[in-house]
């Protein structure tokens, strides 16, 4: 699988992207209005419960503007926070801070957001079962949306479409099954191969084959108690399809290894914060 890596750099560039969005074409014309000269100091400070992700984008979207802005770091990558908690201090011109403002909120807003949430379903899921993140991601933004869910205590689930076999149902669809996961085992890549089925009709016709990992989709508890039983001993076992807060104990009480959750990283709300001047 392939590995998160957000560098200096990757993060210095998507700020700049998201700095020139907002800054096009004549700049902030409102905190123009300032005195330029004018030094303050700001809180940047969680307004509920939270873990904390993305702390550098904030950071470099303060230093982008203006590299005099000083930016304290009080609580790093990963933190879990209470509601009024200082998250950094930053100390600078009053016009470039509140320039920065948005874009820093905005970053740090959505990466703990992911966070917090696969953090939430990990504490109701349990020890003994994985949560991961799917492929349902913003365009170009999955790298930042995947190691939100690392910070949160997540698994990232494969990263992109080279990274293994996931025979779905869509494939099934096109194809006989059991020649489809032969073909897999078969292939030169030496991938891990996922098996997606959604009834028990399906899974007994794969049994024995030599796979990584069988997928259960939309299955009911009984048959998902069921094909976990099955499968325990062979493969490594997966459970997906409208997990909510409110299923995630019982789909993980059936015994499956880890559960995929597309709402992670496509539907997580913003964490609330804000910057006091």
């Amino acid at each position: 699988m392939s590995q998160i890596k957000l560098s200096e750099t990757f993060i210095k560039d998507r700020v700049k992207l998201a700095l020139a969005e907002d800054l096009y074409p004549y700049g902030d014309i409102t905190s123009n209005l300032l005195k330029k000269n004018e030094i303050v100091e700001a809180k940047l400070v969680s307004n509920q419960k939270a873990i904390v992700a993305g702390v550098l984008f904030a950071k470099h979207s303060f230093n982008q503007v203006d590299k005099k802005i000083k930016f304290i770091l009080k609580k790093k990558d990963g933190s879990s926070v209470k509601k009024n908690s200082v998250i950094a201090i930053i100390k600078g011109k009053a016009s470039s801070i509140l320039i920065a403002e948005r874009v820093a909120l905005n970053f740090l807003s959505h990466i703990s957001g992911i966070a917090t949430k696969t953090n939430q379903f990990i504490k109701l899921a349990g020890k003994k079962c994985k949560i991961c993140c799917t492929r349902k991601t913003i365009p170009n933004y999955r790298v930042i949306q995947k190691y939100a869910v690392k910070l949160g205590g997540g698994t990232n689930h494969r990263f992109n479409l080279s990274d293994e076999f996931l025979i779905k149902d869509n494939h099934i669809a096109n194809s006989n099954l059991k020649e489809l996961v032969s073909l897999a085992i078969k292939s030169k890549r030496r991938k891990k191969i996922t098996v997606e089925v959604d009834n028990l009709k399906q899974l007994k016709e794969i049994i024995g084959l030599k796979f990584d990992t069988i997928l259960f989709d939309n299955m009911n508890i009984k048959n998902l108690k069921a094909g976990v039983k099955l499968t325990k001993k062979y493969y490594e076992t997966e459970a997906s399809g409208n997990i909510s807060f409110k299923t995630i104990k019982s789909v993980a009480a059936t015994g499956v290894d880890r559960i995929s959750i597309g709402s992670i990283t496509h539907s997580a709300p913003a964490v609330d914060f804000k910057l006091d001047i």
